[in-house]
């Protein structure tokens, strides 16, 4: 068993080495990845053989292993070829003539459309971590990183160029800005279940989507306010208008200095209060003697 398995290990070695049948090689091995994929997406990967796969394909087991060396090496050539796709989305959509902020919606909806399409798949290679790999899969881990590379790109240059037009406010360096809202997708992996969370991964996109450009584009909430009358519409809503928008040391200081007038005002009255009722007693008196007279 041991020497047929050194066999076909060694005829897929060739394979992958000659230049003629390398493209032949490579998209018979895309084709078993895709299908792995949707094995994978039914039966997870503890429940996933390479028999099912086989199976899912219509073709001997044997044939597999031509290709595929075992069940980690095919999931991660499953993971490769849904990054590289996602890649190639982010390339295109940051590429397109969309505004800023619309290329990133669409970034960010696609983004989570992929981790619902590929569930859990790619929501556990984002808990691996590529510097602490076996070394039968560095070679992997070396082309993860460089996809990763390249959409963490994308993002950037989609966010540079909206600080260039105008249409986003500079609030940072924009691969910082790129990494939070990766970031902000990724999390998902620690609640988001298809088939459990009652909110569905469209609206959850489109969410963050909003979250995400409505922060970023000028003319947002923060120019809304400067532009906004004093008293008007936004006190209604919890946002101070214009006429009242101030720091919260210099509102402390302020409801701190009406208080004080209040107790002053309220204290004169009192004192006031007091010395006319004093005056109305003297008076009083003073006529109840004049009578006695």
């Amino acid at each position: 068993m041991k020497k047929n398995s050194s066999n076909i290990g060694k005829r897929r070695a060739a394979a992958k080495a000659k230049p003629e049948s390398s493209d032949t090689y490579q998209r018979r091995r895309e084709e078993i990845a895709i299908a792995a994929a949707r094995v994978f997406n039914n039966r997870g990967f503890q429940g996933t053989t390479i028999s099912a796969v086989a199976e899912e394909l219509q073709i001997d087991r044997a044939s597999i292993y031509y290709y595929i060396s075992s069940k980690d090496e095919l999931f991660d050539e499953v993971i490769r070829e849904a990054s590289v796709d996602n890649v190639e989305k982010a390339k295109a959509v940051q590429q397109s003539d969309a505004a800023p902020s619309e290329k990133l919606r669409t970034l960010i909806l696609e983004l989570m459309a992929s981790y619902t399409a590929t569930y859990p798949l790619l929501y556990i290679y984002i808990r691996e971590d590529l510097n602490h790999v076996s070394d039968k899969r560095s070679a992997w881990a070396k082309q993860m990183k460089k996809i990763n590379h390249d959409y963490d790109e994308a993002v950037t240059a989609i966010i540079e160029e909206g600080y260039r037009d105008g249409s986003f406010r500079n609030i940072g360096p924009a691969r910082i800005v790129g990494f939070g809202i990766i970031g902000m997708l990724n999390w998902t992996n620690r609640w988001f279940n298809p088939e459990k969370t009652k909110v569905p991964s469209e609206q959850i996109g489109a969410m963050f989507a909003d979250l995400v450009t409505a922060g970023l584009q000028s003319g947002s909430l923060a120019g809304m306010i400067d532009s906004a009358p004093a008293g008007g519409a936004f006190e209604a809503s919890g946002v101070p208008g214009r006429g009242s928008a101030r720091s919260p040391a210099k509102s402390k200081q302020a409801v701190a200095k009406k208080k004080i007038s209040a107790a002053k005002a309220a204290k004169n009255v009192s004192t006031k209060g007091g010395v006319q009722k004093k005056k109305v007693a003297v008076s009083k008196r003073k006529s109840a003697v004049k009578k006695e007279k």
